[in-house]
């Protein structure tokens, strides 16, 4: 047994596909085949169940796959605590966030972080909680930044900052006759949100009823990742939303104008960086959660209430 065929297997477990895998392990496809033939017939079980499109685990093959990944990050954390060793800030950094996060927290950081370490890659993709989780499992990325709490078995959390949530709402809606909102004043027709597999669109959705009309309208139905688009129909058509707090600092005096912070205590969300237990990357997984905090708008420095901030280990 080798690290490479452990490589190959978690590979075609991870793509479900054997010449995707082997694409992605810069192999041919039947030399990927070869060697996990050989694992299989040197443990005397099947990993893979071939007759079935895509390709599937067996169950002892599932069993197998979990303690190789194991295996792996291990083996993978050797020549990472040789560079730590050496204060040496260099490689890959995959990172997924979640897109009600992407475009307001990215900004306030990133450049600072890149130009810091200019020997890290940094890779980022905007994607769903549900994928994210899916991807540290996986190995495909390093580090996520969602909403938590997640309650993941093998993930670690480590709670960033808190965000308010607040009322945007069109020119005409009743909310913006007062002066802050409840959540009962919430329970009116013309609530708009995002598409389902968007956490924020639970959120709001607890806050104001899950039997709730997702629209505006009985005759329009629009499905949407974007927060910006939430705002441009609101702008026209009507009705409300509610918004993450780092959402609304670029917005314009007019639109500002339409904002409806909550009364006390005010609904937030918890924002983290999330990873698989045994993570790798450490060093860099720290400095990238000290670049956060230092360049966070400063309304939202020390909010954290579920557990401190602390370091890595």
């Amino acid at each position: 047994m080798t690290l490479t065929q452990l490589d190959y297997i978690v590979s075609v477990d991870t793509y479900r596909h054997f010449a995707n895998a082997a694409e992605a392990c810069h192999v041919t496809q039947p030399t990927l085949s070869m060697q996990i033939q050989k694992l299989e017939d040197e443990l005397g079980v099947l990993v893979f169940d071939r007759s079935k499109q895509p390709v599937v685990p067996t169950e002892t093959g599932q069993t197998i796959l979990v303690q190789a990944r194991d295996v792996l990050r291990a083996a993978r954390r050797i020549p990472e605590i040789v560079s730590e060793s050496k204060e040496a800030f260099r490689g890959d950094f995959r990172i997924g966030i979640i897109p009600t996060l992407a475009p307001y927290l990215l900004p306030y950081f990133i450049g600072e972080f890149v130009g810091k370490y200019p020997a890290v890659s940094v890779h980022i993709q905007e994607l769903v909680t549900e994928q994210i989780v899916e991807k540290l499992r996986n190995g495909l990325i390093d580090v996520g930044l969602v909403v938590t709490p997640l309650t993941e078995n093998g993930i670690t959390e480590i709670p960033l900052f808190q965000e308010p949530f607040v009322a945007y709402a069109a020119e005409s809606n009743l909310l913006l006759t007062k002066a802050t909102v409840s959540p009962a004043d919430l329970k009116t027709d013309g609530l708009w949100l995002l598409t389902e597999g968007h956490c924020f669109r639970s959120q709001v959705m607890n806050l104001c009823g899950a039997d709730r009309q997702s629209n505006c309208t009985t005759a329009l139905r629009y499905e949407t990742g974007s927060l910006e688009t939430l705002i441009k129909l609101i702008d026209k058509q009507g009705g409300f939303t509610l918004l993450p707090y780092l959402a609304t600092l670029d917005m314009d005096a007019s639109r500002r104008a339409r904002l409806r912070s909550f009364d006390a205590p005010s609904p937030v969300r918890e924002v983290s960086l999330v990873m698989h237990r045994s993570f790798l990357k450490r060093q860099i997984i720290n400095a990238f959660k000290q670049e956060i905090l230092a360049y966070l708008p400063t309304e939202l420095i020390g909010t954290i209430k579920r557990g401190s901030v602390t370091n890595v280990r």
